[in-house]
């Protein structure tokens, strides 16, 4: 029984089988290596999913992007419309304008919703630094004072009441000793993490 043949072509003289590698490599050169439609389908629907998403950031984010109007109205519109229908298609539309933002705002908008989801790094920062300060300022009176050396504005007797009230907290009851837990973290603890947090954030934005 004869074996049928292959669908192709040829090329100076050599067999070209369709769908071979070799095929898709000649097929992308005669379009300039213009992507495919479903390439082009995978790339709308990620874009679109960028838009929802984008329904979902905070406002302060959203100024930042400084987004064309048309986007942002078609935005604000979504979140008006009710019926299920309109919504969708309306989600169409910001998808094609979508299409039509250049790539670093692409990548702004994703940065954004990133900042978003897991915080910025500089916020990560500054959060491991007031709970370094606390922890230190619980641990010795020298860190008391470097921080009052270091940011003067704060209220020293207020400061100070939460730590002596802190190292109270952190000393165990007789029943968290025998039971081996360890001390329990009272409000003071928060409130001295609070304190040095703000203290912290009202001097970078001055």
């Amino acid at each position: 029984m004869s074996r049928k043949p292959k669908k192709g072509y040829f090329v100076k003289g050599h067999f070209v089988a369709e769908g071979s590698e070799l095929d898709q490599e000649l097929r992308a050169e005669q379009t300039g290596g213009a992507p495919s439609r479903t390439e082009l389908k995978k790339e709308s629907t990620e874009l679109q999913k960028l838009g929802e998403a984008l329904l979902t950031l905070r406002a302060d984010l959203m100024t930042k992007l400084d987004l064309p109007e048309q986007l942002t109205g078609a935005l604000d519109a979504v979140k008006k419309i009710t019926n299920f229908e309109g919504r969708r298609r309306q989600m169409q539309f910001v998808g094609k304008l979508m299409r039509q933002l250049d790539p670093q705002d692409l990548q702004a908008v994703r940065d954004a919703l990133d900042e978003q989801h897991h915080g910025s790094a500089q916020q990560t920062l500054a959060l491991h630094a007031a709970e370094k300060w606390r922890d230190d300022m619980i641990a010795g009176d020298e860190a008391v004072h470097d921080w009052l050396q270091a940011h003067p504005a704060t209220d020293s007797q207020q400061l100070r009441a939460l730590v002596r009230q802190a190292r109270k907290d952190s000393v165990p009851t007789r029943d968290e000793v025998s039971r081996g837990e360890a001390p329990r973290r009272g409000r003071a603890y928060r409130d001295i993490f609070q304190m040095v947090r703000e203290q912290l954030e009202q001097e970078e934005h001055e």
